[in-house]
């Protein structure tokens, strides 16, 4: 069946040259940005309760911006002033420069890895004597505590906000041709607001391994897998199938 529209389960991006619009207009399909998911902040008293004492610690992991904001609205929350020498150990250097809208960049010590977390491991060992927060989710990806232990990595982890499943309400008898995941928590998102959903004839594109496993877990298929060598981004992967399905 040819494709004429995408649910795409992440928010509408806010940059005017999103590969995503560039897909709509080449291959001539409606795409819709809703997020199947969205972040509640955890109290700073929560944090409390969980014997997390922030001041403890001389430098922050933070794996998005998520967990940028929420570190430092904690702070504030718990009236603790971060201190200039903290050190920011950040997976990638869009989530470092993300730390400008809390700090004067120049006049920090931020460390950052090209987006995997692993890249963080020669970091992590030339600084073995700090101690670390994590600030995270609920929803902790596994390579995270792994690396850490392999490091042997002095750490706390705090969660400071929690993936919560969205009201898809709205969609209710909405069909889109294509539906796109980036985690597992958008499939608990899709079977919490609809336990009869059937795939039927919506495709289903999925990003990560971890994904993919979560789309099978709950009985549906992958027709659209990425990344891969082929097709690194999810918008290659879906351009490519829909060239091979629009033109029968």
């Amino acid at each position: 069946m040819k494709v004429k529209t995408i649910l795409v389960s992440q928010p509408e991006p806010q940059t005017e040259n999103s590969p995503y619009f560039d897909l709509a207009e080449k291959q001539k399909v409606k795409v819709d940005f809703i997020p199947f998911i969205h972040v509640a902040g955890v109290d700073g008293a929560d944090v409390r309760k969980q014997k997390v004492n922030v001041p403890d610690h001389t430098a922050v992991i933070l794996t998005s911006r998520n967990a940028v904001d929420h570190f430092f609205r904690i702070a504030e929350e718990l009236r603790f002033n971060v201190p200039n020498d903290m050190k920011y150990f950040c997976t990638s250097e869009a989530i470092a420069y993300y730390l400008q809208k809390y700090v004067v960049y120049r006049k920090r010590k931020i460390y950052f890895g090209q987006s995997r977390f692993e890249d963080l491991k020669p970091l992590f060992k030339k600084h073995k004597t700090e101690k670390f927060l994590l600030p995270t989710s609920d929803v902790l990806k596994p390579v995270v505590p792994k690396v850490l232990k392999e490091c042997k990595v002095d750490y706390t982890r705090a969660i400071m906000y929690n993936t919560v499943c969205s009201d898809l309400s709205d969609l209710a008898d909405v069909k889109y041709d294509i539906l796109v995941f980036f985690s597992p928590s958008g499939i608990k998102s899709l079977f919490e607001n609809f336990p009869d959903f059937e795939q039927g004839n919506t495709r289903i594109a999925a990003f990560g391994n971890v994904t993919h496993k979560a789309v099978e877990d709950a009985g549906l298929k992958v027709d659209i897998k990425a990344p891969s060598p082929k097709f690194p981004s999810m918008t290659m992967a879906i351009e490519d199938y829909i060239k091979k399905v629009n033109k029968k």
